[in-house]
């Protein structure tokens, strides 16, 4: 038998190694500047230690800093180095799970009596520094569950037990580095010494398995890095979102609330906020009017038989809003946790015909999903939210070319908003778990084709992620990175075969025999709530001028000039430009000062010579004076500025 195996390189070409080489090795061969840099290895598409010894022929891709799964592997090793540091200051605490986030990691940690204090972050960050000083190798072992059993019993670690039921022998290993052993699947980084700066960030509270009836664990979240310069960079980042959090500038813009009174992630819209979200479901509404859909309205609820039907109270009734029933027997409810049953209803209302078809049905509806307390984040995470939300009715012939209609409506919006960097991800199925999805193999596969063809014909830049899929159809999610770098989800577009077919929908074709439609789902915004939170962070609250909800804020010299301001503002209220005007008894350098505060576009600044000369001194946020203007050529130009933003 040949002691020499074939590795194939991402460039295509294929070198030959000693059966057993590891990735590590091979990064050597290449380079040392290359080995030096290694996280993790892709074999044959799968991460794993850079140090594991490689068999057979294999396609090998060598992960750094710079791949994301590169990175994922650094901070879930990171995970395990606090892990081993909290053992050696907290003798006796017991580990849940402390995996790689996208922004990290974090660790679930029973620390017993003691009640983990911030002040103690920076003590915990001390000893992983001197832990990761040295070097300590990341060791992979495969045990039997038995043996498994054995050691985390003698530890008197409940949670890594509990996580064992659920593990076939066979099929576990541990991971050991420095006097660290821990249930792990890995993949881990060679060695600590690639850890060079650390940065705890938060410290929170995590039900174990994410039950409220179980126990709460202390959930330490933190960052690190393999240069300190990096870190630096990072915490500079961290302090320009604080200043971005949208539930700061949301409270400063008097945009929305919570009351606790009203109930935990049910936001509360004030005027302004109210007024900006009118905004975009105005901007919204036109751009779909355009595009041939009709608007609908549905109830808040809906018959459980309807989400039975639909397969959504099976997928999510467990955890979401617990029934409605009603004096008469057998009736129950519940909150409405999608609108797309209920657009399915309205299709069938009455026969259709291939030629009425595409039907594009779309609605601003409100949503209800449960979602736990410690998940509840501003307006990111609630449990009511309102869905820009569409589906669109169509021939098999029909699907692409809607999908890209769709696709133009998406790139719309982000133009319109600012949203400039962003990637297109390509959600299928997970083939080696079809039990999770609904549907034929036959229709996933078109479905799926349908939308990798229409993505290639737009050119959009994707990635393709297997297993991200909605339970009953492929999707398109628009990533986006904001102002500061961040990745948020926002709009998505999906194919469903698997709706109409359980709703029995149906067209008479022109072959006069009946047909299922196809069904896609589209919302652009995604939630108005977690829209809004994207877009303050991203533009820190100085919106764009069409949709900002207080536009221009006049200001009088004096007393004397309120009614020339009241006068001014009537004539912008007729061009449809929103503002209001400061009477109050305040010097003008406050009175601009606080307008700057505020963010609000426009100051119209009037006094005696405007008064006299009928005109108004303009000032633009963050820019300054602008020069006098008659109120005719301001509303032009204010008017120039939102045509050119809006302009496809």
């Amino acid at each position: 038998m040949s002691q020499q195996i074939k590795i194939t390189l991402p460039d295509g070409s294929v070198k030959e190694y000693e059966k057993g080489t590891t990735g590590l090795q091979i990064a050597a061969s290449i380079s040392e500047g290359l080995a030096r840099n290694v996280l993790a290895a892709k074999v044959n598409g799968q991460v794993w230690d850079a140090t594991r010894a490689i068999q057979e022929d294999a396609s090998l891709q060598l992960l750094t800093w710079n791949d994301g799964e590169g990175k994922n592997t650094f901070w879930h090793s990171s995970a395990h180095l606090m892990a081993e540091a909290l053992e050696a200051l907290y003798p006796g605490i017991k580990f849940g799970i402390g995996p790689p986030i996208e922004t990290g990691f974090y660790y679930d940690v029973d620390f017993g009596d003691h009640k983990l204090e911030g002040e103690e972050l920076e003590k915990i960050e001390q000893k992983m520094i001197e832990l990761s000083r040295e070097k300590s190798d990341f060791i992979r072992k495969e045990v039997g569950k038995a043996e498994a059993i054995a050691f985390f019993k003698e530890k008197g670690d409940e949670y890594k037990l509990d996580l064992l039921e659920g593990l076939e022998d066979g099929s576990i290993t541990f991971y050991e580095q420095g006097n660290f052993t821990d249930l792990c699947r890995g993949p881990h980084i060679p060695n600590t010494g690639f850890i060079k700066a650390v940065k705890l960030t938060n410290i929170a509270g995590a039900y174990w398995r994410g039950d409220e009836k179980r126990k709460m664990l202390t959930r330490i979240y933190g960052v690190t890095f393999p240069k300190a310069k990096e870190l630096q960079e990072y915490l500079t980042l961290l302090e320009e979102a604080k200043k971005r959090d949208h539930r700061k500038i949301g409270r400063e813009l008097e945009l929305f609330t919570f009351s606790e009174k009203v109930g935990m992630g049910l936001p509360l819209w004030l005027p302004k906020g109210t007024l900006l979200r009118e905004r975009l479901i105005s901007f919204m509404k036109k751009a779909q009017d355009k595009s041939g859909y009709q608007q609908v309205t549905t109830p808040h609820i809906g018959s459980k038989a309807l989400y039975e039907t639909s397969g959504h109270y099976e997928k999510y009734g467990k955890d979401s809003f617990q029934p409605i029933t009603t004096p008469h027997e057998g009736e129950t409810f519940l909150l409405k946790p999608m609108n797309c049953p209920h657009h399915c209803e309205i299709y069938k209302h009455k026969p259709r015909s291939y030629k009425d078809l595409p039907i594009r049905y779309a609605e601003f509806g409100t949503v209800y999903r449960y979602e736990q307390s410690g998940e509840l984040h501003g307006l990111t995470r609630v449990r009511g939210f309102t869905q820009d939300d569409a589906h669109i009715f169509c021939r098999p012939d029909q699907v692409k070319e809607e999908f890209i209609k769709v696709i133009d409506l998406v790139l719309y919006v982000f133009k319109a908003l600012g949203f400039e960097d962003y990637t297109a991800q390509i959600s299928l199925r997970d083939p080696e778990k079809k039990e999770k999805y609904i549907g034929t193999d036959e229709a996933w596969e078109k479905a799926e084709s349908a939308i990798i063809e229409a993505s290639a014909e737009k050119g959009l830049e994707t990635v393709t992620e297997l297993g991200e899929a909605a339970f009953y159809g492929p999707k398109l999610d628009f990533m986006v990175k904001d102002a500061l770098g961040r990745k948020w989800q926002l709009g998505t577009i999906q194919v469903d075969y698997q709706l109409p077919d359980r709703f029995q929908l149906e067209y008479i074709g022109s072959d006069n025999q009946k047909h299922r439609p196809v069904m896609i789902h589209r919302a652009p915004f995604g939630s108005l709530e977690r829209f809004v939170a994207v877009l303050i962070e991203h533009c820190a609250g100085d919106f764009p001028l069409w949709l900002s909800p207080e536009q221009i804020n006049i200001l009088p010299i004096s007393e004397k000039y309120i009614a020339y301001a009241e006068e001014l503002k009537s004539i912008l209220d007729d061009a449809d430009i929103a503002g209001s005007i400061d009477n109050r008894d305040e010097k003008i350098g406050r009175k601009i000062r606080d307008s700057e505060v505020k963010k609000v576009p426009f100051m119209l600044i009037v006094g005696e010579k405007e008064q006299e000369e009928g005109k108004v001194s303009v000032r633009k946020h963050g820019q300054g004076d602008l020069g006098s203007f008659t109120p005719a050529e301001f509303i032009t130009y204010f008017q120039k500025i939102i045509s050119e933003s809006l302009s496809k």
